[in-house]
């Protein structure tokens, strides 16, 4: 890790269980130094303040008046992102955000737009683009030796009473379990297809009788013509050791929680090349990297096209479980990067008619 005695000082925004991780994930980053946490439960930015030594506020403005970060890290819940967002964004503070984005297409292109006038970088938090397996299983599929992909599968299942928690009020999380996990799974699949063409999505029994959908199943296709299904749930446990699947016409990979591996058809062994999931590396590279990206220009692995694709997705996927139909990922923004003299790119958007 390049550290060249520089460090970002970083703010934390919310104080609760997303925080909590990156607080972790911060303690080994040696780039990095926590100044301030804010949280609109004060004692809860008091507990987490004390853990790095630093100042706690009460809002997100008092924090940026008096800590002036360099940056900071946004871990409220997602209906608040924009406001945050905007408010750190319009002085001059770099920020990472947690997935979702925004609730909304338009909402997001605001976002990526004011950070460009700004001049400031903005990323979104998704932490499987961080893990170490699905790093060098992607390496594997661009390599070739799985021939072409034809199939990608991910589940994301797991029994989680939602019933007392924002994740499932929609005014607060924007939906259910579509758009919580759902994020990361069609940021995930876009990692390894490239850009979204169409995707139909169908729930399943509300097994919580929660506001929102509990259970769904998303199938796709990519631009390049792969087809793929994303199972998630709060109320079912599939209990499969891998969480991907890609297969290829020529051998398949798995990407596990406790081991992934991959065989091509050609041979009868399977080669293990990670160690499964970890949670607090997958945030500390994240971290990592943003503060790489700003000390020294690296890129971000998550940029803001990502970004505003992932809402993108998420929002086609609302329409097309409201419609019962196919849904074709529109086209709802055009990007095109501009560079900047300080070596990190400007994203200029424009929503389409």
């Amino acid at each position: 890790m390049r550290t060249n005695g520089r460090k970002l000082k970083l703010g934390i925004v919310g104080a609760g269980a997303i925080a909590q991780a990156y607080a972790r994930a911060c303690e080994k980053c040696e780039n990095v130094s926590i100044v301030a946490v804010a949280d609109i439960r004060p004692e809860a930015a008091s507990a987490m303040a004390e853990g790095f030594g630093c100042q706690s506020f009460g809002s997100v403005e008092a924090l940026t008046q008096k800590a002036k970060p360099d940056a900071a890290i946004v871990c409220t819940p997602p209906s608040t992102h924009l406001d945050v967002c905007l408010h750190l964004i319009e002085r001059g503070i770099h920020v990472l955000c947690e997935k979702p984005l925004t609730l909304d297409v338009r909402g997001a292109t605001h976002m990526v737009e004011a950070a460009r006038k700004a001049g400031v970088t903005l990323t979104m938090g998704s932490k499987f683009r961080y893990v170490d397996d699905v790093i060098r299983a992607k390496s594997i599929v661009t390599s070739g030796i799985l021939g072409d992909i034809v199939l990608f599968e991910n589940v994301f299942t797991s029994q989680v009473d939602m019933t007392l928690r924002w994740n499932s009020e929609p005014s607060i999380s924007g939906g259910g379990v579509l758009i919580d996990n759902g994020s990361h799974s069609v940021d995930i699949v876009r990692y390894f297809l490239g850009p979204l063409a169409e995707l139909q999505v169908v729930e399943g029994r509300r097994v919580q009788s929660l506001q929102v959908e509990d259970t769904v199943r998303i199938l796709v296709r990519s631009v390049s013509g792969v087809m793929g299904s994303i199972d998630l749930s709060w109320s079912i446990n599939k209990e499969q050791p891998n969480y991907i699947s890609i297969y290829g016409s020529r051998g398949t990979v798995f990407i596990g929680w406790k081991e992934s591996k991959y065989r091509q058809s050609s041979s009868r062994d399977w080669i293990v090349f990670g160690h499964g999931y970890d949670k607090v590396q997958a945030f500390r590279s994240q971290v990592v990297n943003f503060a790489n990206a700003l000390l020294y220009g690296e890129a971000l692995l998550i940029n803001a096209q990502d970004a505003l694709a992932s809402v993108q997705a998420v929002e086609a996927a609302y329409v097309a479980l409201r419609q019962s139909r196919w849904t074709r990922v529109r086209p709802f923004w055009r990007a095109s990067v501009q560079p900047k003299s300080n070596g990190h790119d400007r994203v200029a958007v424009a929503v389409a008619p």
